[in-house]
């Protein structure tokens, strides 16, 4: 019986080594995602657009593409072309950011807006990334940030509603805590 067990106790720390090797592995697209998210909820409160901010983020998003393929690219012609191809592609997201923020085109729409627009660029651009490079990760890391455009849109819109929401199930949680803690007590 201790020859079966052995084996599963071996496994178990190699299973959540597992667990927690993969995360670190996803850790850089999970971050991008939260990156992206904040700068468009921190455009909605300031109503300032933080161009310079989705500037970075996108090179840095040009950045991992060329990172996380380096390894799968063994020859020095592939990896010229990796780095030249992923620079003429976040170029082009580039400058189609910085048209949308030209003086006229900006005055057309709000701050918030502006981060929204410049977020579903990002979300195009890392999404064709990812189809361009075979990356099931940057295609959803794409496609996440894209269903956060008008997640984020319908939240702005509903924030009173939801906080009402919030604060009449404290509510009930508090005027039924009474009757919870005697439940719990027998």
């Amino acid at each position: 019986m201790s020859e079966l067990e052995s084996p599963r106790n071996e496994t178990a720390p190699t299973d959540s080594r597992g667990f927690t090797s993969q995360l670190w592995r996803q850790a850089p697209y999970l971050i991008a995602l939260v990156l992206a998210i904040f700068g468009v909820a921190y455009s909605n409160i300031s109503h300032q657009p933080l161009i310079g901010y989705w500037e970075i983020l996108a090179f840095v998003i040009g950045l991992m593409c060329v990172a996380t393929q380096w390894q799968s690219v063994p020859e020095r012609g592939a990896r010229f072309r990796l780095i030249g191809t992923q620079a003429l592609h976040w170029a082009a997201v580039l400058v189609a950011m910085n048209i949308i923020v030209l003086f006229r085109v900006q005055s057309l729409l709000t701050a918030p807006a502006i981060g929204l627009v410049l977020l579903i660029l990002l979300a195009l651009g890392t999404f064709l990334a990812g189809v361009a490079l075979l990356s099931l990760q940057f295609c959803f890391l794409g496609l996440a940030m894209a269903l956060a455009v008008p997640a984020i849109a319908w939240l702005t819109q509903s924030f009173l509603f939801l906080l009402l929401v919030a604060l009449l199930l404290v509510g009930l949680a508090i005027a039924l805590w009474p009757y919870w803690s005697r439940g719990a007590g027998k």
